[in-house]
């Protein structure tokens, strides 16, 4: 079932006009009007999100700068008169970036767009070397007998990109066949390339390894998400030598050289400093409530980030959202019903860690929980509302957003009952123990193509008038599911039995095992 809260709904109610501004209130609620006028008249966004995304910057799990948000979180809440902890849920590499500078010195002078891969290895000083191509091997015994002639070598290991335009260039200016014609080659180099890999007896994980047991000065890779100028940076398969991320363009560049025989020389520079294994912590603030302080509402969102840019879609903005709601809410609503906890997790791009290890530390929490709001996709407005898979979710979302002025509702469907993980973000963990957790969806500004994982993600991305709207929602949101009377019933809704096991299917962020530093390199 799906259901529009939006504004043909909510003209069917009463309004109730402001005297400070031009919102329409579907009820008259003091606390309502208030979280209004604090939001959106004495709203923090940009000064957090500056603060977070420019000074502190991104926040790789287990880094400097990820204890450092978590200290400054801390401190900020406590300015505001919360009570806030950072609570240690396990230990993980202490990896520090440094410089990384790459330059193309033959055939022709040019410096390269790209960066060390987290938690690689740095170069130890300026390392000049050739270029080769990862082999199209007929199998395992010729890519170890190629091997010696990739010493103290840069490898290329990712398939080149046949075009670094966005499809929606091509499809506006290119004729119909010549657009196939690239998407045809562009499906044909990736499927050549997987087989290339699998015939050298490895795969793409445990191929870097290999490679630097040869000696090669280092490895040089590409994920470009389809967008102009961008390109992802993740993590190194190993931490013994450098792994490189080159940019769609100057990959390719790299690349033609090779295969045509042209000699390309590079000359990187790469620094990184691993500090070994260290502790890594949540950091959780805390409104005890005054009637049930056993009950809870909770703010959810990763404070984790990969590091290619300012960590600000993913997920700066969905932090500094659940620490504005919260300034929101000790500032207007100090004594609320049931305690609100915000949960500023980390290391979900690994998995959901912190977020799980709360759920296995904190069961009184997950027992007690009315609702859990995450927010993980972006910077937009919030568009969209899921059910979390409860079959009577709706009952308690259409009413609390029901209450929600106009200019915000109207914007936002409501999916019941929707799915209780929703996309494997940190709701995930408290929805696969069957608690009313929901991710709440917001607009998505480009964000896979050009902010997701990359190297643009970074503070003038955010659009400070929705993270306005989306922290006013949530402190709002958290109001209503406070002063509820009941807790919002757990029925969930069943998935079929499996055709192929014929088992009861289970969501797959449920079936994703909590993995320690060890394990998450290993996997």
């Amino acid at each position: 079932m799906r259901i529009r809260i939006g504004f043909t709904l909510v003209a069917a109610l009463f309004t109730v006009a402001s005297t400070t501004s031009a919102q329409t209130f579907p009820v008259e609620d003091p606390v309502l009007q208030r979280i209004w006028e604090e939001g959106t008249e004495n709203s923090q966004t940009y000064s957090l999100a500056q603060a977070l995304l420019d000074s502190i910057g991104p926040r790789l799990s287990g880094s400097p700068a990820h204890k450092a948000a978590n200290q400054w979180a801390v401190q900020m809440y406590q300015s505001w008169g919360i009570e806030a902890r950072n609570e240690q849920y396990g230990t993980w590499m202490n990896w520090e970036r440094g410089i990384t500078h790459i330059d193309l010195l033959e055939p022709r002078v040019r410096t390269l767009e790209g960066m060390l891969l987290a938690w690689s290895a740095g170069t130890r000083g300026k390392v000049k070397a050739g270029v080769v191509i990862l082999p199209d091997v007929a199998d395992s015994a010729a890519f170890q007998a190629w091997l010696p002639e990739a010493r103290n070598k840069f490898v290329l290991v990712s398939y080149p990109e046949p075009s670094c335009r966005p499809n929606d260039n091509w499809e506006e200016y290119a004729t119909a066949a010549s657009f196939e014609r690239m998407q045809a080659e562009r499906d044909t180099a990736r499927r050549e390339w997987r087989a290339r890999i699998e015939r050298t007896g490895y795969n793409q994980r445990s191929l870097p390894g290999v490679l630097e047991e040869a000696g090669v000065s280092g490895i040089l890779t590409t994920s470009w998400p389809g967008g102009w100028g961008v390109h992802r940076v993740f993590s190194a398969s190993t931490e013994e030598g450098p792994s490189l991320g080159l940019s769609c363009e100057d990959y390719g560049l790299v690349y033609r050289l090779a295969k045509h025989d042209q000699g390309p020389v590079l000359e990187v520079e790469a620094h990184a400093r691993f500090h070994g294994e260290e502790p890594i912590f949540n950091t959780i603030a805390e409104i005890r409530g005054t009637e049930k302080p056993d009950e809870y509402v909770v703010f959810s969102a990763h404070f984790d980030s990969w590091d290619g840019g300012s960590g600000a879609t993913d997920n700066g903005t969905g932090s500094v959202i659940m620490m504005e709601a919260m300034r929101i809410l000790k500032a207007v609503y100090p004594n609320p019903k049931r305690t609100i906890i915000a949960g500023l997790w980390g290391a979900e791009e690994q998995g959901l860690i912190g977020s799980r290890a709360f759920v296995a530390d904190h069961p009184e929490v997950v027992d007690g929980l009315q609702v859990l709001l995450n927010q993980d996709n972006g910077t937009g407005r919030i568009v969209r509302a899921s059910g979390g898979g409860l079959t009577r979710s709706g009952e308690y979302l259409g009413r609390w957003l029901s209450a929600i002025p106009t200019e915000i509702s109207r914007h936002i469907d409501l999916t019941v009952p929707g799915t209780p993980s929703g996309g494997g973000s940190d709701h995930a963990s408290f929805a696969c123990t069957g608690g009313p957790a929901m991710g709440l969806g917001s607009l998505n500004w480009s964000y896979f193509p050009y902010t997701w994982h990359t190297q643009r993600d970074t503070f003038d991305k955010i659009v400070l008038d929705d993270l306005k709207n989306n922290a006013t929602l949530y402190a709002m949101l958290a109001y209503l599911a406070a002063e509820e009377d009941e807790l919002m019933p757990r029925d969930q809704r069943v998935l079929p039995v499996s055709q192929r096991t014929g088992e009861q299917m289970t969501w797959p962020e449920c079936r994703t095992p909590m993995r320690s530093w060890g394990e998450y390199r290993r996997r």
